[in-house]
């Protein structure tokens, strides 16, 4: 169907199109092997174009990955038609934003961060020329150039895994350069710390209020997120009876099932609710007051700095040192306590997360954790070490 030949030209490519017309396909500077692989796909063109059916995958795959001159040539002499321009890479991801009407403000605003590195770092490339190299060198930049952390790189990443995939699934690119770039997810040990109950009873007797030292009994001993859940939650939504509590959950309302959990109300946390009950106004719709509410909720989007500024001080008042990401590491250390009394998928359902969540970025090795294990392990281990085996083994 088609033969490779050499004139005083290079390579070219002779072959009958449809229409029985003889078409001469020029291929420039390559050698013969290189031909003969480009004569294997022009035959393919012919044979999808000849029966009306889609062209093999390896072809598509290799038409994806020329470059644009030799796609020039295939389309001047029928095999192709001419491609849509590829979108650059800042207005395909800046269309992928706007399109996901039912994503979170604050998910869209970490996108826009990725998408700004992504242009800072690839300029104004189209979705076409991205290529897995480049993927690699991205990830090289954010880690090198911008020197972010390796949960954050990873993270980056992700998304802009993301963003390809979703340009693959449209059909503007024929594989996602961002498949095979590494991107563990990792947690950030370092900045994980628990907060004892000692230093916790410190921080509630320097809070200034019952509603601050109900904030912190919430976040510490019902483990909820702050601010989001804190301020969310509601007194009609208390059961004082069963000692549970309704807590609404912003962050995972568009999962399925995760719009809300109900909660024991843990005997610690009970009379901290009971205080804020009895100093409630009439007609109080919030457990914290909505004045704290509107601090946080911008244009729905939960904004913890200035609750987050406001602890800070308050954990120095009480002589404690500031740990980092403040509020996360207080349900961290509620769940950290709660998984040694109650099953893992009964502690995950009660504090909003999944057991794989949990062990990842969530549970921590205390310090009672090994004097535990020191403790144990003197009072189990035999005095003669050599005749325990075999005394085993005899039975």
């Amino acid at each position: 169907m088609a033969s490779v030949s050499r004139d005083n030209k290079g390579w070219r490519i002779l072959f009958a199109d449809a229409d029985g017309i003889r078409r001469t396909l020029r291929l420039g500077k390559v050698d013969r092997k290189a031909a003969e692989s480009i004569r294997g796909h022009v035959e393919a063109l012919l044979v999808a174009k000849t029966t009306a059916q889609p062209m093999r995958q390896e072809t598509a795959a290799w038409l994806g990955s020329i470059g644009e001159k030799l796609r020039g040539r295939l389309e001047r002499v029928g095999l192709v038609e001419a491609a849509p321009t590829s979108p650059t890479v800042c207005d395909w991801v800046q269309k992928y934003i706007e399109s996901r009407v039912t994503v979170k403000p604050t998910t869209k605003d970490n996108w826009r961060i990725v998408r700004d590195n992504l242009v800072a770092f690839l300029g104004d490339k189209r979705l076409t020329q991205v290529t897995p190299a480049d993927g690699d060198r991205f990830r090289e930049y954010l880690a090198g150039a911008l020197k972010l952390s390796p949960a954050t790189v990873s993270k980056r990443i992700q998304i802009a895994r993301q963003f390809f995939r979703a340009a693959l699934r449209s059909r503007l690119i024929v594989e996602n350069p961002f498949a095979d770039v590494a991107a563990p997810n990792v947690s950030n040990r370092e900045r994980m710390r628990f907060v004892t109950r000692e230093d916790t009873e410190r921080i509630i007797t320097s809070c200034p209020d019952v509603h601050w030292r109900t904030i912190v009994a919430l976040a510490r001993y019902g483990g909820l997120r702050c601010p989001s859940e804190v301020l969310s939650l509601r007194w009609d939504g208390i059961d004082w009876e069963r000692s549970r509590m309704r807590v609404d959950s912003p962050k995972t309302e568009h999962h399925p099932g995760g719009a809300f959990r109900i909660v024991p109300i843990f005997p610690e946390l009970r009379p901290f609710l009971e205080s804020s009950w009895a100093e409630a106004e009439e007609g109080a719709v919030y457990v914290i007051p909505e004045r704290f509410r509107k601090g946080a909720l911008k244009a729905e989007v939960w904004k913890s700095c200035n609750v987050r500024t406001t602890f800070e001080k308050i954990v120095r008042r009480a002589g404690v040192e500031p740990w980092p990401r403040l509020f996360q590491n207080l349900r961290s250390s509620r769940e950290t306590e709660l998984v040694e009394q109650f099953p893992v998928h009964v502690v995950t359902r009660w504090i909003g997360n999944t057991p794989t969540v949990a062990m990842r970025h969530y549970l921590q090795v205390t310090d009672e954790h090994y004097e535990q294990a020191l403790t144990e392990t003197h009072q189990t281990t035999p005095r003669n070490p050599t005749q325990n085996p075999t005394q085993q083994l005899h039975e």
